[in-house]
C-alpha cells in the first residue's frame, strides 16, 4: 500500500548551484509535472525525468538556463479597476 503524503508535505523544490549547468526540480504540483514532462519529451537534451517516487512526486534535471523565476508586483487600485473594466467589456462582446 502506497503512503500518499499530506498536502502540507507536497512541496516543490528547486536546487541549483553556481558551478553546475543543471538544476533539479522536485514537485508534486500536477500542472508543473505536466509541463515538465511535456518539455522533457520535446527537449530530451535539456530536461530529463530522473526520479518518480511513486507517491506522486517527480524529480527532473533541467538545464538551469531554461529555469526562470518571475516576480509580479501587486496591482494598485487604479490598475485593478482598469483591468476589471476591460474584462467586463470583453465579456459583453462574447
Amino acid at each position: 500500500m502506497k503512503k500518499i503524503p499530506k498536502k502540507k508535505r507536497k512541496v516543490t523544490e528547486l536546487y541549483f548551484n553556481e558551478y553546475d549547468s543543471t538544476a533539479e526540480i522536485y514537485t508534486y504540483n500536477t500542472k508543473l509535472k505536466k509541463r515538465l514532462t511535456a518539455y522533457a519529451s520535446t527537449y530530451p537534451d535539456l530536461c530529463q525525468l530522473i526520479e518518480d517516487d511513486e507517491q506522486g512526486g517527480l524529480r527532473f534535471e533541467i538545464d538551469k538556463h531554461r529555469v526562470s523565476i518571475r516576480l509580479t508586483a501587486p496591482y494598485n487600485e487604479q490598475r485593478r479597476q482598469s483591468a476589471s473594466t476591460v474584462a467586463k467589456q470583453r465579456m459583453q462582446l462574447i
